[in-house]
């Protein structure tokens, strides 16, 4: 009997596509509760502890530490509450998926509510998706135009 290693499963024919179909699936699934602000949906999609990254920013009221599914579906909402909806933007340049791993790449922009500062920028985000939940989330953005944007 030959015993397969997780590598040799994600290397046999159709599995790898499959995980990757999943992971697909899964991403879009996530991008449209996040256009629908469909908090209920997103919890349902985070993993039960997440490593979650986004460069600490004090001055940035919805940048903070996050691990369960609450505390990161909130992060929508918190952003909805410190920025001016109707003007936040966010395009999807690219969507690349290779088995549990997807990354995305695009450009954002947004108005900080309390300052009336505008912040824009490019952005990837990488996600990573384990039993149809997302269990990694570090998202990379231009930081800097984001803090200035929030400081009086």
């Amino acid at each position: 009997m030959h015993d397969q290693t997780p590598e040799t499963v994600a290397s046999s024919p159709g599995t790898a596509h499959s995980v990757t179909e999943a992971t697909r699936a899964v991403v879009q699934d996530f991008l449209a509760a996040r256009v629908a602000g469909d908090t209920e949906r997103l919890v349902e999609l985070f993993a039960d502890k997440v490593d979650w990254m986004l460069a600490d920013n004090p001055a940035v009221p919805w940048i903070r530490p996050r691990s369960t599914p609450t505390e990161c579906a909130a992060q929508f909402t918190e952003l909805m509450e410190h920025t001016v909806p109707e003007d936040m933007r966010a395009s999807i340049d690219t969507v690349l998926v290779d088995g549990s791993d997807a990354a995305l790449f695009g450009h954002l922009s947004g108005t900080v509510r309390a300052t009336g500062k505008t912040f824009e920028g490019p952005y990837a985000l990488r996600l990573t998706v384990e039993d149809g939940r997302i269990t990694r989330h570090h998202l990379y953005e231009n930081s800097l135009s984001i803090s200035q944007a929030c400081i009086p």
